[in-house]
């Protein structure tokens, strides 16, 4: 698919590569959640201010999982309780945490009118796959059983994240269903990762390869996974699920310069032919990851808002 990028998506393409940063998969895993973290400096917008930030600690049988409250000033409220989105951050399984994506949760609880819980889910290589699963599912479990001391109306309650998180998001709702709950009102899945076999046309096509390079996609499957087998597991790769029925509304994002586009969009499909609801927005001319750099890509603002206004849809 031939593939142009927007102009400022392309100078800042540029700007990163003149800045002479070295790819993820040159480096360990903490010297790149280090250049990670740093970007955030040059790409995120203003933070807007919110009513309440707080830290949480959700106990897991591995001990606990660090999380993130965000309160808007102008919550949707009925009785007292507001709806809310459990998030989890991109990055690969490996990079990423609760500040790299601190702005990107206030706007959407903001622009959502809802409250956000983000999750510090266990990376790897140092925790691999099946943990950061874990984490998500026991989270998302957590937030639903303590909704009320949270504010948080539990029949309102939505999953979402972007990449390795919208990958994370998926599994959860697949999880949830198969476990009788908790009911998930929707899941927003940003350019998420949904099959680790890799096989679509993106993940071969040079003008996707951008930031998010078909490199540094295979040194962030290999730190996450043990091995091929795990590829083929749901848990691992939800576009392996044999059925897709009953699962909440969604809302799925791709762009056109990802490796990821295709998968994105066959997950999509699939979800709609199961006869789930599901509301699907392009960015042609945009990259793997440009959902958290409003400061320098309006789209990212756009992209933000319209799936506050979703979210807002669900009721």
């Amino acid at each position: 698919m031939p593939v142009v990028l927007d102009p400022d998506a392309a100078a800042v393409y540029k700007a990163f590569q003149d800045a002479g940063r070295p790819a993820y998969e040159t480096l360990t895993a903490p010297e790149a959640r280090a250049y990670y973290s740093q970007a955030r400096f040059a790409t995120n917008p203003d933070a807007p201010e919110l009513a309440r930030v707080a830290s949480l600690s959700i106990p897991a049988p591995h001990g606990t999982i660090p999380a993130r409250l965000y309160v808007p000033k102008e919550p949707r409220q009925h009785d007292g309780l507001s709806p809310a989105l459990v998030f989890f951050h991109g990055g690969g399984w490996v990079i990423g945490d609760l500040d790299s994506h601190d702005v990107v949760c206030r706007q959407l609880a903001v622009e959502g009118a809802l409250i956000v819980i983000s999750v510090d889910y266990r990376l790897a290589p140092e925790h691999k796959f099946p943990a950061a699963t874990e984490d998500a599912v026991a989270a998302t479990r957590w937030v639903a059983a303590n909704a009320r001391k949270l504010g948080i109306d539990a029949s309102r309650l939505s999953i979402g994240g972007d990449s390795a998180g919208g990958n994370l998001s998926a599994v959860v709702a697949l999880a949830a269903r198969d476990a009788g709950g908790p009911a998930l009102a929707g899941q927003v899945l940003i350019y998420p990762a949904t099959d680790f076999t890799m096989t679509q046309g993106s993940h071969s096509e040079p003008e996707t390869s951008v930031l998010l390079t078909h490199s540094v996609i295979r040194w962030f499957r290999d730190h996450y996974l043990n091995g091929a087998a795990d590829i083929h597991d749901w848990r691992a790769s939800p576009a392996r699920a044999q059925d897709l029925a009953r699962l909440p509304p969604a809302y799925v994002l791709t762009a056109g310069a990802d490796p990821l586009r295709d998968e994105g969009n066959e997950y999509a499909a699939r979800l709609s032919r199961a006869g789930v609801p599901v509301t699907t927005k392009h960015y042609p001319g945009q990259f793997h990851g440009f959902f958290t750099m409003g400061k320098l890509l309006q789209e990212a603002n756009v992209a933000v808002s319209e799936i506050g206004a979703w979210l807002k849809g669900l009721g």
